[in-house]
This record gives structure tokens, sequence and C-alpha cells, in this order.
């Protein structure tokens, strides 16, 4: 069976929730591999709940259903506060990138307690301004921005990842409706150390399983790559 679209893998799934430090209660998704510990694991962060973006936004929620059966990672995904999805809503109210600080603070206690190896921020659209903001403050192994706007994270919230020994990947559709990879060259020269990649067709949402794939061959090969090339059929029988 060809893997595309909305088909998840076998997984151990478990609904989650965990509190923040100013008290609210989020919820979320951790899912694991079936039969063998995870390698790495992904710490999602999803785009602007203001305009749509939820734990469910089809790249992380395809990460979710594919990459613990593909690449042995395990991957989590959480709405940040005041954000609902069909998991359920968080406490609180969106903050605009602000306390926001607060909801990744307490998914890596959450990884730190359930001793996740290799931690990594996955970030799209608005998480990449989270993970660039605050994820120098917690022990990640990296960062991979995915149609990084870099509207709320600042000229020094970018600097301050030069000489910084995480890697930092940053994934750039040709045709983001916000920043562009010839732009994007401009706004990340202060950090030479970080590997951006022009993806040629791509837009701001990642729209369509060629892009989809895309996506998650490039975070695999930051994360895991003795894991690639990823396998694009399934056998039925499992």
């Amino acid at each position: 069976m060809e893997i595309r679209g909305p088909f998840a893998l076998p997984a151990l799934r478990e609904n989650i929730e965990f509190e923040t430090l100013d008290g609210l209660t989020l919820v979320g998704e951790l899912a694991v591999p079936v039969d063998r510990a995870p390698v790495a694991t992904l710490v999602t962060l999803h785009p602007l709940p203001t305009a749509g973006g939820f734990m469910d936004s089809h790249i992380l929620r395809k990460a979710a259903a594919r990459l613990p059966a593909l690449a042995d990672l395990a991957v989590l995904r959480f709405n940040t506060r005041g954000t609902t999805s069909p998991r359920g809503t968080s406490e609180g109210a969106f903050d605009g990138g602000g306390a926001e600080a607060f909801d990744l603070a307490a998914a890596m206690d959450f990884v730190r307690e359930r001793e996740l190896p290799n931690p990594w921020l996955v970030g799209w659209s608005f998480g990449t301004e989270i993970a660039l903001k605050y994820g120098r403050d917690h022990d990640v192994n990296g960062a991979i921005l995915l149609s990084p706007p870099l509207h709320r994270a600042t000229e020094e919230d970018v600097a301050a990842w030069k000489g910084d020994p995480r890697t930092l990947v940053v994934l750039i559709p040709e045709f983001d409706d916000y920043l562009r990879p010839a732009e994007a060259v401009q706004r990340f020269s202060p950090v030479p150390e970080a590997t951006l990649i022009a993806v040629e067709g791509g837009k701001h949402l990642w729209v369509g399983e060629t892009q989809t794939r895309r996506v998650l061959t490039e975070i695999v090969g930051a994360v895991n790559p003795d894991a690639l090339p990823l396998a694009t059929e399934w056998p039925d029988d499992e």
C-alpha cells in the first residue's frame, strides 16, 4: 500500500497532558515506535493558532503518523495555550509568542521526565518563532524550521544562534508567502552555521504528497539519516 495522505503506520500513541509553570494544562499526543526504543525525539511546534494552526496541522500529523515506524522517531505534538484540536483544548489564551515560552518549557520537562532521547525542535511557521526565541534555553540537539516567517523572531533572536553548537536547519519554500530563499539568505546571514534548504516549488503550507515527503525526508536527514530513504510503500498485512 502506498504511504500517502492521512495513512497512519503502526505506532504506540498516547494522549498526554502536561502543566506549565504558570499553571495551565496543555493537551497533546506522544507517538513512539511499536517494538523498539526511539533513536531521537521530535518536539513539534505548530503554526499560528489564530490562523488555524494546531497540533494536527498536516505536516506534524503526518510526521506522527509515519516517522515512528519509518525512522524510529518519537513524535511529541501538543496544542499551545488556548489552542483547540480534536485532541482537546489547551488551557489559557494565545499570547503571540510571549507566554508560549512556558509551553515549550513544559514540553521539554515532559521529554526529560519520560527520558525521551535526543530531542529536536521542529517548528512550522509560528512554531519556528517559538523555536528561535526560546529553543536555545533547552537541552536539544538542534532545531528544524519549516517556513519561518520571521515576524515575531527578531534579528537578535536569530543572531543569538551564532556559534551555537546545535544544528539549525531551515527549509525555505520557493514560493513562500512570507520569506523566500533569497531573503532568507540575508536574514539568516548572522548565523553562518545554519543550513538553509531552498525547496523548489515549495509553498508555505507544504500542500501535496510531494512536498510532504520532501519535508519529512529533510527532517529525518537531520535527525536520523540512517533511516533514509524513507519507504513509500507499506505491506498490506501490517
